[in-house]
């Protein structure tokens, strides 16, 4: 049997920039379409060169705002990687969205092309709020970008925000509960993150925005866990929540740790036990493949100890937590390098961890503590 492989296509062009993002997305008054499939395929090559005999278990389009490709554009992507590796017979095919009449044009055209999975960047049913996110989208194209994504692909995601300034409990409660109602076997909810060098983060600077305190937070994702939970949605994963089988598997590789070939402007990978970045700028990446034939800025080599410490870092943001053998064998490296044992034991007696066996996990009462919890028991020196 091959050993698996996920795919990222990173499409960097966006409408505009809104004011809480910091991915690597840009505004262009115009796109060389045929250029951008040229580009994005020749990167696509490098990797298979380097990564002979492997079979795709997922791809994902992401952004920016792939939902701008041109389906033809998607199509031969998807029918490089077929040629270059082979794609699993369950192969997961995700596209992000957004809900803007326009593109949701397309959502025919991009199932023909493949896609069998698209994640829809809601954020918000509210007028005010899509305002205030700076999103290009009405609350009616919201709620029919659902609707018709979910007529043309068998497996529909959509985003929220919450923990915006100024939301209530009640309010964030009613909004949850329209979006459960779409029946979507998957949502993202994302507290708001003031993220630096984002517009919000110089209003925040000034004081002109302020996000709930730590303590309305936590009432509003203990909440967010109740209603999910009931609806049969539980959180697998920090902010991701889904029906049972209904998990993203492209980013399940991601959290345990499997290899993932990135391409694409600014994409990241992990092959070959090297962490890889393309150029971020998409000139600056569409000169590299020209100069090149690839993309590629960075190729480094990461240290079994760094290749563990990542292992940790992603896998206990998961509710089935972390494989403690697994990324002992995939390092080389027993446990104790990159565990703290006795932080664990004190973390389980504080009901915050569970460690049973190879299995290390963070409980529902811990999750809200991950980042302290992380710094305690993952050994990173």
């Amino acid at each position: 049997m091959s050993e698996t492989l996920a795919l990222y296509i990173h499409w960097p062009f966006c409408v505009s920039k809104c004011p809480y993002c910091d991915f690597n997305s840009h505004v262009r008054d115009a796109v060389d379409q045929d250029a951008w499939r040229a580009a994005l395929i020749a990167d696509l090559r490098h990797e298979a060169a380097l990564l002979p005999g492997r079979t795709v278990t997922s791809i994902f389009f992401g952004g920016g705002t792939p939902s701008l490709m041109p389906p033809a554009t998607v199509a031969a992507v998807i029918a490089e990687a077929t040629a270059s590796w082979g794609l699993a017979d369950d192969c997961e095919i995700t596209l992000e969205a957004n809900p803007n009449s326009v593109e949701v044009a397309a959502f025919a055209d991009l199932a023909a092309a493949g896609v069998n999975r698209v994640s829809v960047g809601v954020q918000s049913f509210d007028a005010d709020v899509l305002a205030f996110l700076g999103r290009a989208h009405s609350e009616d194209e919201a709620r029919r970008a659902i609707a018709v994504a979910q007529e043309h692909f068998p497996r529909v995601s959509f985003d929220l925000i919450y923990a915006r300034p100024g939301q209530t409990l009640a309010a964030w409660e009613g909004e949850l509960s329209d979006a459960l109602g779409f029946g979507t076997g998957h949502l993202s909810l994302y507290q708001l993150t003031i993220e630096p060098g984002t517009r919000f983060w110089a209003l925040a600077a000034r004081g002109e925005l302020v996000i709930p305190d730590g303590d309305a937070a936590a009432d509003l994702f203990d909440a967010t866990q109740a209603m999910t939970r009931a609806a049969g949605l539980p959180r697998y994963e920090v902010s991701n929540h889904a029906r049972r089988g209904e998990e993203s598997r492209h980013n399940l590789s991601y959290w345990r740790y499997g290899e993932y070939a990135g391409v694409g402007p600014g994409a990241h990978g992990r092959r070959l036990a090297q962490a890889t970045e393309r150029h971020r700028k998409p000139e600056n990446f569409i000169a590299a493949v020209t100069r090149n034939g690839h993309g590629l800025k960075v190729e480094s080599d990461l240290p079994a100890h760094e290749r563990a410490t990542e292992a940790m870092l992603m896998g206990l943001r998961l509710s089935e937590g972390v494989d403690l053998a697994r990324i002992e064998a995939r390092c080389g490296l027993g446990r104790e390098a990159f565990v703290d044992a006795g932080a664990a034991t004190r973390l389980a007696r504080q009901g915050l961890m569970v460690a049973d066996g190879d299995r290390l996990r963070v409980t529902d009462a811990g999750i809200l503590l991950l980042d302290s919890i992380l710094s305690e028991v993952v050994k990173t020196h």
